[in-house]
């Protein structure tokens, strides 16, 4: 990003951060169920730390309808909590397979949206649920 359009921003990047009791299962869990690589590690006796660039970053903000909405196109049910990631892969089949291969929990098998994407839902090691979609081809 240039800084011309740094300058029209009022946020340059978006950081979620996230505190488990299990440190090692989400990091494999990350790093090799996701297949992120950390672009920064922390290991300095005050605790262990990850950082995982993810490409952009939006914030989508629902009503509880809409959650509803995207929760029954994706699982069937209203099923996720009031955080969901949903992460943009370029391939939904290699990205599941991965995630079976580290025996990942899935929430629901793969489904075409109606706008055309094709997502999956899956849980971290903590139970926060994951859509891992992949737009199609025309957009």
């Amino acid at each position: 990003m240039n800084n011309e359009s740094n300058a029209k921003n009022v946020v340059f990047e978006l950081r979620v951060a996230l505190t488990t009791n299990d440190y090692a299962r989400m990091r494999n869990f990350y790093c090799k169920g996701l297949g992120i690589k950390p672009s920064q590690l922390w290991n300095n006796g005050q605790g262990q730390a990850m950082i995982l660039e993810m490409g952009k970053a939006t914030l989508e903000i629902f009503d509880e309808e809409q959650a509803k909405t995207v929760d029954q196109i994706e699982v069937g049910k209203r099923s996720s909590g009031r955080i969901r990631f949903a992460l943009q892969v370029p391939d939904l089949e290699k990205a599941q397979d991965r995630l079976r291969a580290h025996g990942e929990k899935m929430v629901n098998n793969p489904v075409m949206t109606p706008w055309g994407d094709k997502n999956l839902r899956i849980q971290d090691p903590d139970g926060m649920q994951i859509t891992l979609f992949q737009k199609s081809r025309d957009q």
